[in-house]
């Protein structure tokens, strides 16, 4: 069972599609969503709808990252293919989905999204639908008033 609202959340550090390792920070509003592979048609409609929310996130000041098994090159042709502008980590030993308690026991990540807020999970999303979860997931921040539209 993935870790659930009220845990504290795991420090991350990871490489991104670049090679560059990224540490995320765990206090302000952030969402970590993992999937199971790059390029594969659930995985591109959840990553193109978190890049087209891209923006509203941003206004918002929350971070957007995915997670999944595949390797810093796939990411890279990934992101280069479909245009993504968040990190995208790499977690190939599964280091990441461990500390989060994400199931990876079919050889990749489970579709499942985290909000962290305050050093803490704020919500678990589990068997994630791909299609419309980007703006269901910033709905929901906007609607418990965690975050807001800048001016």
């Amino acid at each position: 069972m993935p870790l659930q609202p009220g845990d504290v959340a795991p420090e991350l550090a990871a490489e991104n599609q670049d090679g560059e390792v990224v540490r995320p920070s765990i206090d302000g509003p952030t969402v970590v969503y993992f999937y199971p592979r790059d390029q594969t048609s659930g995985c591109t409609i959840e990553a193109r709808q978190f890049q087209h929310e891209l923006e509203s996130y941003r206004d918002a000041g929350v971070a957007v990252y995915g997670v999944s098994t595949d390797t810093v090159d796939s990411h890279r042709d990934f992101c280069d293919a479909e245009g993504i502008e968040f990190d995208l980590l790499a977690d190939p030993d599964a280091e990441l989905a461990d500390a989060f308690d994400v199931d990876t026991s079919r050889g990749a990540a489970a579709r499942t999204t985290f909000v962290l807020l305050d050093g803490e999970i704020w919500e678990t999303y589990e068997s994630v639908s791909p299609d419309g979860h980007a703006r269901d997931v910033l709905g929901d921040l906007l609607d418990a008033g965690v975050v807001e539209f800048s001016e």
